[in-house]
């Protein structure tokens, strides 16, 4: 069986995007995030930013293997704003992001059909307007070895072609690596068999 190790996400905030429907304005906004405390803070500024909006309707999706994710209405009818926000997250398949979009009433009701539409269409927009990266999935090892092996802990890296993320090389020697997951299992093995070193998962 095959290995997901990738999945797609952002590195930096969308430009504001808007979507008019019936006087009501929508603005979208996409911005990258880890936590939970990074999803309160983009929606408290942007809460400054529009303070005379009515809505700041949300959805966000954090993790690769255990995902965690929230969809919010923000005093819209039930599931007329946040799930269909997070709706073009799952469409766009796409992680660690927060979608918010930020709603002036025009003075015109539109409906629950008319609300799911905007609030689809302005996520999409933002999501259209970001710029979306594949990153690998990687597990992060750490190698522990005296200062004699060196060279037998170097010929591996070079020959594997490894991600030497950080390195201490004294008497004894640490060397953090970053390998992705399809692969982490025989870099694992490969450096268990080798005399006098040793390595552990990081993360």
């Amino acid at each position: 069986m095959e290995i997901e190790d990738t999945y797609k996400t952002i590195d930096k905030p969308s430009e504001e995007v808007l979507f008019k429907d019936k006087n009501s304005k929508f603005f979208g906004y996409a911005f990258p995030v880890f936590t939970e405390d990074d999803v309160k803070i983009h929606i408290e500024s942007l809460k400054k930013t529009h303070h005379a909006a009515r809505h700041w309707c949300y959805a966000y999706q954090i993790g690769t293997e255990t995902i965690q994710f929230r969809a919010n209405d923000d005093g819209e009818p039930n599931n007329s704003a946040g799930m269909p926000i997070y709706g073009q997250i799952q469409s766009f398949e796409v992680t660690n992001i927060l979608i918010v979009v930020v709603r002036y009433f025009g003075g015109v009701k539109l409906g629950v059909g008319g609300l799911i539409n905007a609030y689809k269409t302005t996520a999409q927009l933002a999501l259209e307007n970001s710029k979306i990266k594949t990153k690998t999935i990687n597990i992060n090892y750490l190698i522990t070895f005296e200062y004699k092996n060196m060279n037998k802990v170097m010929r591996v890296i070079k020959e594997r072609n490894l991600n030497v993320i950080n390195q201490k090389l004294e008497l004894n020697c640490q060397i953090t690596i970053s390998v992705r997951r399809k692969e982490a299992d025989s870099v694992f093995k490969t450096f268990q068999n080798i005399f006098e070193v040793s390595i552990k998962t990081l993360n």
